[in-house]
């Protein structure tokens, strides 16, 4: 039955006016975080915001093959370990030249995705996601192995990565190197999400039969953008290993591909600024949680305190349940 004019059971559409002034404001206020750290003389905004970017940046990567491929991967935190491991493994031996860091972490990025994505997507479901995680806890386990490069205890770095006149040390221009790489992505994504091959993507994810009738080929499609997707989580954890000059196994477990994709469902799965709002609000409701001191009797603020990853988890349960288009998508979404 056609919706008519004025129908009140029809679903609200939001216009992409809506959203480009929602992007906008999500961005302008991630521009403008240094101007009020610095009013408000509070330095660590800009490590936290940094920290939010980065994350966003993996969970963007992640959620070109989770969202719009339909692939659930437990294995991109091995992504974020080789970027961190390509700054921290050539700091090591001297050369803390940044486009030196950029050539290995790439390449070393591209060899392993070509390979494991060869591997994994020869299967789907439960063993895509069982085999993803396997390949990430071997990395976890060789880095682990890795003595002569920190071991279990990880690895410091001594400086930061050099890019020309790019002084990186400053905390500054760090942040916004971040923010410059994380809006780069966000518009090539939105060029490749609603290009030819998006299509493509989108349409192996809801009928790979159909489109395998048409003509194409689905296996390269999806391997293209299981590679770029993993590229994308290379570069954030080299970000990552110059914003905490320290290089880690942490950074390899199966945890932190967990992490990415709550905050990929948190924010919205499937849309373009859905994972950049998750990691905004998961890190910073860690960071509240973690810390705040609520004044309860009976020792409850302790056990609060002490227990917040369960008030965390509660928090999430309920917006899965509730906004199943996650936050970003609940908001400005079309409704489907």
């Amino acid at each position: 039955m056609p919706i008519v004019q004025g129908d009140a059971s029809a679903a609200p559409v939001r216009t992409p006016a809506a959203r480009l002034v929602a992007a906008c404001l999500v961005v302008g206020l991630l521009a403008l975080v240094p101007v009020y750290a610095s009013l408000g003389a509070q330095p660590s905004y800009l490590t936290l915001f940094s920290r939010i970017m980065i994350y966003g940046l993996a969970a963007l990567g992640l959620n070109l093959v989770l969202g719009w491929g339909a692939m659930v991967s437990f294995g991109h935190s091995l992504y974020i370990g080789i970027g961190a491991y390509a700054v921290g493994m050539l700091s090591a031996h001297g050369i803390d030249n940044g486009f030196a860091h950029l050539g290995v972490g790439l390449a070393a990025g591209l060899a392993a995705s070509l390979l494991i994505g060869l591997i994994c997507l020869r299967t789907g479901g439960i063993a895509f996601i069982m085999i993803t995680l396997a390949f990430a806890q071997m990395a976890y386990f060789l880095a682990v192995g890795l003595k002569n490069y920190g071991g279990d205890d990880g690895l410091p770095i001594a400086g930061r990565s050099t890019f020309g006149p790019l002084d990186l040390d400053n905390n500054l221009v760090l942040y916004y190197l971040i923010f410059a790489v994380l809006i780069a992505t966000l518009y090539a994504f939105h060029r490749l999400v609603h290009s030819r091959f998006g299509m493509v993507l989108r349409g192996s994810k809801s009928n790979p039969r159909r489109m395998a009738a048409l003509g194409f080929a689905t296996l390269p499609y999806q391997l293209a953008a299981y590679v770029v997707s993993a590229l994308v989580c290379v570069l954030a954890g080299m970000l990552l290993a110059n914003l905490t000059s320290f290089a880690s196994p942490a950074y390899m477990q199966w945890s932190v591909s967990g992490e990415l994709i709550a905050m990929i469902v948190l924010g919205g799965l499937g849309s373009l600024l859905g994972p950049v709002v998750g990691a905004a609000v998961w890190l910073l409701l860690e960071e509240v949680l973690s810390s705040a001191r609520l004044g309860l009797p009976w020792g409850l603020d302790d056990m609060l305190h002490d227990h917040w990853m369960l008030l965390l988890g509660a928090i999430v349960v309920l917006v899965t349940l509730g906004l199943k288009q996650g936050l970003y998508g609940w908001l400005l979404e079309p409704r489907k």
